[in-house]
C-alpha cells in the first residue's frame, strides 16, 4: 500500500467535545509560504488550495489555523475559505487567538480580553463561517488565564464558538480554565526530542480527564516556526530506517502513540509531505521502538 492510498481513517477517531475528528489532522501556518510568517517564499497559490483539497480527500477532517497565520501574499484562512468553502459537514476548524499582528506583518501585544471578540469575529470573516468549532486560548506569558478565558466562554455562550481549548498551558492553567467553562483541548508544544516534564504532565492529566492533547511542531522540533527540522535524534533514524520510512513519518508516529487522546496536526505545503504525514497515522511502533525513542526524551539521551 502506498502512501497516497493511505487516509486519514488509519489513524483513529477522537471526539472534540461530541465532534468526530480522525487523530491526524492539518496545521495551516505552513500553507503561507517556505517558513511561517513573513519570512521565506510565499506559497504557489494554487499548491496550496491543492493541499487542502487533497487532505480533505484523504480524510482529514481537523485542520488548526489562526486569523495571524499570513505570510506577505497568503493568508491561511482565506486559503481554507477558498478551496474548502461550503465546507464538509464533518470538518472541524480549529482558530487561535490571543497573539497579534498587525496588517504589515509585525507581532503586536497581547490581545486584551475586551479584544478577544473582535479576534473571533476576524477569524470568521475569514473563513466564512458564522460560528467556530474550536477556539485555543494561546497563553501569551500571561500568570492567570480566567480573564481572557472567561471573555471567550461568553462568546461561547453567545453562539459565536462551540468549544473551547487552550494553549501553551501548564496544569495549572488548565485547572483554571476548566473552572471557567468545558476544555475539549490542549494544544502545546511537545516532541520526541524535547524533554519536557511539565508537559508531560499535561498530556496525563488531559487523558486522565478526557481532554485531546495537540502537540505542535512535533515534526519541526527545534526548527520551530522555521519549519521541519534536519536534526533527528539517533533513535528516530533508526526507527525510520526499520520502517523504511522518513524520520518526520516517525515523530508524527510516535505523537499518536502517546495516547489515544492525543492528535497530530502537522504542517505542510507540499502535496508529497502532505501524503507522507497522512501514512504515518497507520505506522504503528512496537514496544521495542516506542523505548528506543523514549531516549530521545531524556536529558541526556
Amino acid at each position: 500500500m502506498t502512501a497516497e492510498t493511505i487516509t486519514a481513517h488509519s489513524s483513529g477517531t477522537w471526539e472534540l467535545g461530541g465532534l468526530p475528528v480522525h487523530r491526524l489532522g492539518l496545521g495551516a501556518m505552513r500553507l503561507t509560504g517556505s517558513a511561517a510568517f513573513h519570512l521565506g517564499t510565499p506559497s504557489d497559490r494554487e499548491r496550496s488550495l491543492a493541499v487542502l483539497r487533497r487532505a480533505v480527500e484523504l480524510g482529514v477532517n481537523h485542520i488548526d489555523t489562526a486569523a495571524f497565520y499570513f505570510s506577505a501574499l497568503r493568508s491561511a484562512n482565506e486559503l481554507i475559505n477558498s478551496a474548502l468553502a461550503p465546507y464538509p459537514d464533518d470538518l472541524v476548524i480549529a482558530a487561535k487567538v490571543g497573539p497579534h499582528r498587525t496588517y504589515d506583518g509585525q507581532w503586536g501585544a497581547a490581545a486584551r480580553p475586551d479584544q478577544l471578540r473582535g479576534h473571533v469575529e476576524e477569524n470568521l470573516r475569514q473563513l466564512g463561517r458564522d460560528h467556530l468549532d474550536l477556539v485555543y486560548l494561546r497563553r501569551m506569558r500571561q500568570d492567570s488565564v480566567a480573564e481572557h478565558f472567561g471573555a471567550l466562554a461568553e462568546l461561547r455562550e453567545a453562539g459565536l464558538i462551540r468549544h473551547l481549548g487552550i494553549s501553551d498551558a501548564e496544569p495549572r492553567h488548565l485547572a483554571e480554565a476548566r473552572a471557567i467553562a468545558p476544555v475539549v483541548s490542549v494544544q502545546n508544544r511537545y516532541a520526541v526530542d524535547r524533554p519536557d516534564p511539565v508537559g508531560d504532565e499535561v498530556l496525563r492529566l488531559c487523558g486522565e480527564q478526557g481532554i485531546a492533547f495537540v502537540p505542535f511542531y512535533a515534526v519541526a522540533g527545534d526548527g520551530g516556526e522555521r519549519g521541519a527540522t534536519a536534526a533527528h535524534h539517533d533513535a528516530v533514524v533508526s526507527v525510520a530506517r526499520a520502517h523504511g520510512v522518513s524520520p518526520a513519518q516517525v515523530r508524527i508516529a510516535w505523537t499518536l502513540h502517546q495516547g489515544p487522546h492525543v492528535l497530530a496536526i502537522p504542517g505542510t505545503g507540499n502535496p508529497d509531505h502532505l501524503a507522507e504525514n497522512v501514512a504515518a497515522g497507520a505506522l504503528r511502533l512496537t514496544g521495542a521502538e516506542l523505548a528506543l525513542l523514549g531516549e530521545a526524551r531524556t536529558p541526556n539521551g
